[in-house]
């Protein structure tokens, strides 16, 4: 598997899908999820930064992960050991490009970018509310929760997903590590900062 396979599969997980300061941990200050799921349902523009990694049978790797989201454009910088420098993807609702040291790619949607480099595809459309920790809308999901209604595992289009704590943001407590699995690979986000926004777009 090539540096550029395991840096388009990170980077498509994160699409849909820098460590900076000290991880928050739980507290008994964590209202009931009841409490501030709908305005975590409106959350549409952030920037979060932490760690990603990755592992496939082949390899196991990681990167710095800073994310920039708003409802009409998104982008996600990338650096680390996946190669020399930084790999940005960005998005909108036309297009989605690719800029590494190798040069740009760029398709209508992250699945298609996919399609396009590796052919085949992965649901990376619904990673801004796995990211959230919500089921992405038009799909069948399993969910399980702990005593105050916070997801500690979601289950949809052939992904698991594992919430390992919970984190301070604002007015909101969003999740601090995802582990996602699927048959063949296993993807981990930790989140060291999370900066909810206004929406601006």
């Amino acid at each position: 598997m090539t540096r550029r396979f395991v840096l388009i599969i990170v980077l498509a997980l994160l699409a849909g899908c820098a460590s900076r300061g000290p991880v928050s941990t739980d507290s008994t200050e964590r209202g009931p999820w009841q409490d501030q799921v709908t305005r975590v349902k409106a959350l549409s523009s952030w920037t979060l930064a932490g760690k990603v990694g990755l592992r496939t049978p082949q390899e196991s790797t990681s990167a710095n992960l800073d994310w920039r989201q708003t409802p009409n454009y998104y982008r996600l910088l990338i650096s680390g050991p996946f190669g020399a420098g930084r790999s940005t993807l960005e998005g909108t609702a036309q297009t989605v490009t690719l800029t590494t040291s190798e040069g740009r790619v760029s398709a209508e949607s992250a699945e298609a970018l996919l399609e396009k480099e590796l052919g085949w595809s992965l649901p990376v459309s619904s990673l801004d509310h796995w990211i959230r920790g919500l089921p992405a809308p038009g799909g069948n999901f399993e969910r399980e929760t702990d005593a105050l209604g916070y997801p500690t595992r979601l289950t949809q289009s052939g992904w698991t997903i594992d919430y390992s704590g919970w984190m301070p943001a604002g007015e909101l407590w969003l999740p601090r590590r995802l582990d996602m699995q699927r048959t063949g690979i296993e993807a981990t986000l930790l989140i060291n900062t999370w900066r909810p926004e206004p929406s601006r777009d």
